[in-house]
Parts: structure tokens; sequence; C-alpha cells
């Protein structure tokens, strides 16, 4: 096997052994995942499981205490190969984090401008075709509090786009939403994910994760209890804790 194909195979995110400790609270206790170049993989699991702080491990948005998480082939270990990490990870809040005093193209366009060094014209080009991805071409000058939880959140999903990222982090992106805004923002999720984007996704949206997702894992109390693809996972999984997850999940749903 030649080094090419060798690299090629290797997970783009390793995450080993990793445990996170609120106090005496443990959030993580000792979670090892490997995710393929192109997988998209959606956590799941009750609140205060611990997937929204493993999410956020991953561009070492959180500390964590012992482990290791490499992304790319670099370790998240110096300040350099964090910041290097970060401007490969686009990631996607629960609240949208865009800048209130600026228009939506602005918002897309500062960090084109401050961190890839494109020129404005550049970064505005860009910013257009984002806008037209996500179904918003109309807003580039209209202001945050000017749009729906739904634009807002895909102007946040336009802006992460814009960076190139080889990997999209989404934490609970509708959980914010009206109902009827949460299809218009899963439709450019499952877009970006039909065209091969490495995307971690942490969400309750059972539906997205069986369209959507090549892997389906469950969480509970820092651990990954069960991890398949969305097929096997919904129709038999294998554990309990798993399967009274599902039954009160899906009963509600």
């Amino acid at each position: 096997m030649n080094k090419k194909q060798t690299a090629a195979e290797q997970p783009i995110i390793k995450i080993e052994n990793v445990q996170k400790h609120f106090g005496r609270v443990k959030a993580l206790r000792g979670v090892s995942l490997d995710i393929k170049r192109g997988e998209v993989v959606v956590i799941i699991g009750p609140s205060g499981s611990g997937k929204s702080t493993l999410l956020r491990c991953i561009n070492r948005l959180e500390e964590y205490d012992s482990g290791k998480i490499t992304v790319d082939g670099i370790p998240l270990d110096s300040t350099e190969n964090i910041n290097h990490v970060r401007r490969e990870v686009g990631m996607v809040f629960q609240s949208f984090n865009l800048f209130s005093h600026l228009k939506v193209i602005d918002n897309i366009t500062l960090a084109q401008c401050q961190v890839r060094k494109r020129t404005k014209e550049e970064a505005a080009e860009i910013a257009a075709d984002l806008l037209k991805k996500v179904g918003i071409p109309d807003k580039a000058h209209a202001f945050p509090v000017q749009l729906s939880g739904g634009q807002q959140q895909r102007v946040a999903i336009a802006r992460a786009l814009a960076m190139n990222p080889q990997i999209m982090l989404f934490d609970e992106p509708t959980s914010a939403l009206d109902p009827e805004m949460i299809k218009e923002v899963l439709d450019v999720m499952t877009t970006l994910a039909k065209e091969g984007m490495t995307m971690v996704v942490v969400s309750h949206e059972m539906g997205f994760a069986r369209a959507a997702a090549d892997r389906v894992i469950f969480m509970d109390e820092g651990l990954i209890v069960e991890s398949a693809a969305p097929d096997e996972f919904f129709t038999n999984p294998k554990h309990e804790r798993t399967k009274l997850f599902l039954s009160k999940i899906l009963h509600n749903s």
C-alpha cells in the first residue's frame, strides 16, 4: 500500500480516549471515535450526555482533560495547530452568532478578508454564490434582525462555508427554530451531505439522521453507547439504553 492510499484512508477526525470534567461532573468518560473523510455522522442522546462537549472538543473550543484529538493529521496539542485546524473546520451553533450591526453580505465576507486574505470583491462574489446555495440570494443587504430564524441560520451556514472548510460541525442547528423553519435549514444540510462534505451533527432531528447520516452515534452519560448505520440503528438497536431512548423520542416525534 503506498503512502497516498494510506493518507486517504486515515480518518479525518481521530478521537482517542478523550475525557472532560466540569468540576465533579464527568462530561466525557474516555470517548474514542474515528470519522472518515466525507462521512456524515449524527450524534444523538439525552440532554447532558456529552454530545455538544464532544463536538466542541473537535476544534478545541472546549479544553479536554486527557486523551488526544487529531484533525486531518494535525494533533490539537499546540496553539499553532489549534488555529490551523480551526481555519479548516466550520462550526454552526444553536444561536446564529451573526454580527447584528453588519449586513448579511458583510457577515459572510469579514472572515474571508481577515483570515483567508481575499479581496473584498472576491469575498463578495463567494458570499453571493453561497447565499444562492442556501436559498436566500435576495437577503445580501438585509440586517440579521430583518431575517427569520431559519434565514439567519442559513446565513450562518453560508458564513462557515465561505472559509472552504474541510469539515463542518453542527451543534443542534435547528433547536432554536420554529418548526416551520427547521426544514429549510435541514434541506441545506442534506445538500451538503450529498456533496460529500465531512459533517458531524449533534441533533434531535431523527428524520435528518435517517436520510443524511452515514452513521448514527448514541451517547449517554459521557460515553458512546451505540454506533451504527441509520437503517440498523433505528430498526435494530442493540443496547437497552438505546432502545429506551428511541422509544421515547420516536414516540414523541
